[in-house]
């Protein structure tokens, strides 16, 4: 095997620095002993003292070279520890010159007496500066050599490494012995060794010209931004590799450059190779201009890649101005693809916040905030070789962009509570910044906002353990989301009540979750109506804490706790570091439908996951207004609608009900809304009667809970112009699970699954295509609480669910949804049983055979039809039923239809498949 000529020039320079290293070192050590005793006219305990200092300054250089490199194999620092070398080596040079003679009859000095002049001291620091520059420089050379030699060259590498350090020592010995002949001082031979080593410094610039500039480069970096590099064992530094980073700044090149461990190769436009901070960067980084007229550019940089050089080009191809990713262009990984490379993803995170962003206006910015850098494992892609042409460009394009936004995704930091990332939202977005409104029209900045959830978590504290589990029945306010925060903040798990489900049902939940406390308001109980409910409660021996109340009590002295407390969360042990991530956070209820609930446990890392897996894809900001009229108590109007914004620094507007089809686009008109989410239901209403011009200010529109009809997205697009994104989720998976985004985007699907979710189709006898969906991923709920069991959490089984939908996923990655696996409707957004429709009728009409199916319905997305062998069947009557058993009005057949007899398998069971509804409404058998 033949040594390469890079190679062999690391292995050359790496001999020539450590030989350099010894001849320096022998000069010192050999003339540590007449220096002493003849010059200084001291004792041999200063002598010992002197290779004590000596010793100890090589050890701390070596660690201190180990902390600067962190891990890397690379000489960035030896020129600049050469340089400090000389520097030390001439100030002890003057510092020889201050020294008085002394006369040789007095007796040596001792120890105290050598250590009572301050000169001495300033001898004693130059030798440990001397000293530590010099285990800063040997480390990186010894490690690169070892390094880097093959192992069928390494010991002759170290053999000729040893003669070259013996030759170099022997060199220095003549010389110094040739000095002192000369009758010069050790003043002259330490001023002398620091200028050859000046020399030295200059001459291993220009061999490795951007060493130098990168050490200092690097160390300006880190003291201004505090720079932490993550993942460097995730570089490859001995296969081919494209370096793809996110774009967020004109800092990004340098940050690369400086950290990164080798000497990385940029792509960039053509037209930017005249600017002069491009010839600044030219001695440490090749640069390559981009010309779209040359269709040899790319064949160039695939035979660049080939030869191992770690090129590196920004997907995006400009700096983002909206604070997530931007257009992805596949030339990078058509690159990799052409070259038979890895990608290798790097997020950069906290330069949009610099001056050197172009996010003035839509992000707070900072003179000094804190950068990282973090590497992720290269991959490969790997394409069909049947795949050319144009599909195998597009192919390209969609992996690189799928590894890019999930880099993005594994950027979010899901260890933290919900309250602590409040407070992080505070600090990076400003404490001024105003977050949240209702109809009050109070607004309340992210200060106000911490210290009101303060005040109110520590009075919520003395009713309720840490995390046990506290109702909130409250609609859409502020009053809702300073108590959730509030419990938050001191450990509580918030539990949303469902109050539209009925009396029954929300007495159930309180049961499921061991629910002892509920927090409401007398205003809204009135409102609503819900007397009956609270009585219900009252009966169960749950405490009613209402908020007219908990404000009365509230004295100054809260105040200035709250006060202080937001100022000083970790001094008043507020979001603790020792609560785990996973622990529980937030229990949400399903409705119901089967006579129980079920309490859907969800944790702070299933929330942040699937924030930052929306986020990764869709671009949000703190230019944002979200209108959210979605109730709380459902996990789309929770964690999408109300969280999300709060905790990205948008501004959210929150309203009580979602069925105001007048009052909610006038209110997106008035407060310039950019982002409103809603049912297909609730935005065929808005869309009815709505001007023309009231979403003017709208950005974006997701639809989610049920399916988003044709003629609703025609709708919108025809009166508004606005192109309405289809989501698909659940509440167990906190809740999306596919969406559609501006940058794909699939009619008639529900989007692309999020990033870092894996999933699996398991086979449904029957349906020809797709299968039942099962899901796994950080945003999946912790389990279930069971009314069997109350207050016990269920987990999954290997942390995979049951979604119960049966779907198709294309080759592109888009889900499409064909039905139902179990029989339930989905009724402008609640989940309805029709087994547990048919249990209560069967109470009602024991005499009777009855059997509900569903057909489509414009506003709602679906109605219950009864066909029962009763007569007569009158609404009414199920009507009053379901009131009297607290059972929700959704759960109530639409349609009756009465038939003599309903068919029946052979097993005695209900033929479903043979029962359909026609456009007039009658019975049919298929």
């Amino acid at each position: 095997m033949s040594v390469t000529h890079k190679n062999f020039l690391y292995y050359f320079l790496s001999i020539l620095g450590i030989s350099w290293f010894w001849l320096i070192g022998f000069v010192f050590l050999a003339e540590f002993p007449n220096f002493a005793k003849d010059f200084l006219h001291a004792n041999s305990h200063v002598f010992v003292l002197f290779l004590a200092i000596f010793s100890l300054g090589i050890g701390m250089g070596a660690a201190i070279c180990n902390r600067l490199l962190k891990g890397q194999i690379e000489a960035t620092f030896v020129p600049l520890a050469a340089l400090v070398l000389s520097l030390f080596i001439f100030d002890l040079y003057l510092a020889i010159g201050l020294e008085k003679p002394v006369m040789h009859a007095l007796p040596l000095l001792t120890l105290e007496q050598f250590l009572s002049s301050l000169n001495h001291w300033r001898i004693l620091g130059d030798l440990l500066m001397i000293a530590i520059s010099a285990g800063i420089y040997i480390v990186p050379l010894y490690t690169i050599l070892q390094h880097r030699s093959e192992s069928t060259h390494k010991a002759r590498v170290i053999a000729c490494n040893n003669i070259m350090n013996a030759l170099f020592m022997t060199v220095g010995a003549i010389v110094v012995m040739g000095l002192l002949k000369l009758k010069l001082t050790f003043a002259h031979i330490f001023l002398a060794t620091a200028c050859i080593n000046l020399l030295v410094v200059v001459k291993s610039c220009r061999l490795l010209p951007g060493a130098l500039i990168k050490s200092l480069l690097r160390m300006f970096l880190h003291l201004i931004y505090k720079v932490e590099v993550k993942g460097l064992e995730n570089f490859p530094a001995d296969e081919r590799v494209v370096i793809v980073p996110n774009h967020t700044s004109f800092l990004d090149g340098l940050l690369i450059a400086a950290f990164l461990p080798e000497k990385v190769s940029f792509a960039m436009y053509g037209g930017f190779m005249k600017k002069w901070w491009v010839k600044f960067l030219s001695p440490f980084v090749e640069i390559f201009g981009l010309e779209p007229t040359n269709p040899y550019v790319v064949k160039h940089l695939v035979k660049l890649v080939k030869e191992n050089k770690k090129l590196v080009i920004f997907p995006e191809g400009r700096i983002t101005v909206t604070g997530s990713l931007m257009k992805i262009y596949e030339g990078p990984g058509l690159i990799a693809d052409k070259a038979d490379a890895k990608l290798l993803p790097i997020l950069i995170e906290g330069a949009q916040y610099t001056a050197f962003s172009r996010l003035k206006g839509r992000l707070p910015l900072r003179w000094f905030p804190k950068v990282t850098l973090t590497l992720f494992p290269a991959q490969k892609m790997a394409l069909p070789k049947t795949v050319l042409g144009k599909q195998r460009r597009q192919m390209i394009g969609d992996k690189l962009y799928q590894l890019m936004s999930h880099s993005s995704f594994l950027g979010t930091n899901v260890n933290s509570g919900l309250f602590q990332t409040l407070l992080d939202a505070k600090k990076i977005y400003g404490a001024n910044h105003r977050v949240v409104e209702d109809i009050k029209r109070e607004p309340l900045t992210y200060q106000q906002f911490v210290i009101g959830s303060i005040v109110l978590g520590k009075k919520l504290t003395k009713w309720a353990r840490k995390d046990e589990a506290v109702g909130i029945l409250l609609p859409n306010m502020v009053a809702t989301a300073l108590t959730f925060f509030g419990l938050q903040a001191f450990s509580r798990v918030a539990a949303l009540l469902n109050f539209s489900t009925g009396i029954k049902n929300v007495v159930l939940a309180c049961q499921t979750a061991k629910i002892q406390v509920v927090c409401t308001s007398r205003a809204f109980i009135e409102t609503a109506k819900l007397q009956p409910m609270i009585a219900a409660l009252e009966e169960q021996q749950i405490k009613l804490l209402y908020l007219e109340d908990i404000k009365q009590s509230v004295s100054i002295f809260d105040k200035l706790y709250g006060f202080f407390a937001a100022r000083f969360p970790s001094l008043f042990k507020l979001c603790s570091k020792t609560d785990p991530a996973n622990r529980p956070a937030v229990i949400l209820f399903t409705s119901g439908s089967e006579g129980t609930p079920k309490a859907v446990v969800l944790s702070s890392k299933n929330i942040h996951a699937n924030q930052g897996q929306l986020a990764s894809r869709v671009d949000f900001n703190p230019s944002d207004i979200v209108l959210n009229a979605l109730p709380m108590f459902h996990s789309f109007g929770l964690t999408v609608g109300t969280l999300l914004p709060i905790l990205y620094g948008m501004k959210v507007f929150l309203y009580p009900s979602p069925l105001h089809y007048r009052i909610v686009p006038e209110l997106a008109y008035e407060i310039n809304a950019t982002i409103l989410f809603g049912t297909n239901t609730f935005l065929t209403g808005y869309a009815r009667y709505a001007h023309p011009y009231d979403f003017y200010s709208v950005r974006y529109v997701y639809a989610g809970a049920e399916k988003l009809k044709e003629e609703t997205r025609r709708l919108w697009a025809d009166k508004f112009g606005i192109r309405v994104f289809e989501g698909y989720g659940a509440t167990e998976a906190s809740p999306v699970i596919a969406a559609n985004t501006p940058m794909h985007h699939r009619s008639s699907s529900v989007g692309k699954l999020m990033p870092g979710m894996n999933y699996k189709l398991d086979p449904v006898p029957g349906v020809s295509e797709g299968g039942r969906l099962w899901i796994h991923g950080p945003n999946v709920m912790l389990g279930y609480m069971l009314h069997n069991n109350p207050g016990v959490l269920v987990p999954l089984h290997e942390g995979w669910y049951d979604t119960g939908d049966i779907v198709t996923i294309d080759n592109e990655g888009y889900v499409f949804i064909q039905g139902r696996a179990k029989r339930f409707a989905k009724i402008g957004g609640e989940m309805i049983s029709l087994t547990f429709v048919e249990q209560y009728l069967d109470k009602l009409w024991p005499e009777a055979m009855h059997a509900v199916i569903t057909r489509s319905d414009e506003k709602k997305g679906e109605q219950l039809v009864l066909i029962t062998t009763k007569s007569p069947a009158m609404k009414n009557e199920i009507l009053q039923y379901a009131r009297s058993h607290g059972i929700s009005e959704l759960a109530v057949p639409k349609i009756i239809r009465h038939v003599p007899k309903l068919p029946v398998l052979g097993s005695g069971k209900i033929d479903y498949s043979a029962l359909t509804v026609g456009e007039k409404e009658d019975v049919c058998y298929a």
